[in-house]
């Protein structure tokens, strides 16, 4: 079993994540004791970006570090948890809340769909989601 960052590494499928996470300057962080729950968006989450946005993200670093901070929760809560959670709302470590709805799935705030759930790592867990989720401005 590894970390947050090298599971999702070894996933394959968190290249852009990735790239971000270390843009960012949040490596050490999500490989530090932890627990973290991180809602990770996939590559194919990155792509449904309008064109040219994580290069522009890449270059304005306070605001990779708020919108990836938007994607992690302190502990470590697993899906058992967040189906106990409906109407709720979890505060992410960047201090804003997410809400979570467990209708016909969990969806993050009306519109992100978590995907795949429960990838447990030794500093957390990691649950997949098919967009990347914005803070409000």
């Amino acid at each position: 079993m590894h970390d947050i960052i090298d599971t999702a590494v070894a996933a394959g499928n968190f290249k852009t994540l990735a790239a971000a996470v270390t843009a960012a300057g949040l490596v050490s962080t999500l490989k530090g004791a932890g627990p973290f729950t991180v809602f990770a968006p996939s590559d194919e989450a990155f792509a449904k970006l309008p064109a040219g946005t994580v290069e522009g993200l890449l270059k304005d670093i306070p605001k990779l570090k708020a919108i990836l901070t938007y994607h992690v929760v302190a502990g470590k809560v697993m899906a058992a948890d967040v189906m106990k959670m409906d109407g709720k709302t979890a505060t992410t470590i960047n201090g804003a809340a997410l809400k979570i709805s467990t209708t016909g799935g969990v969806k993050l705030n009306a519109e992100v769909n978590v995907v795949k759930t429960d990838i447990v790592c030794t500093n957390g867990v990691i649950h997949v989601v098919d967009s990347v989720l914005l803070p409000s401005a």
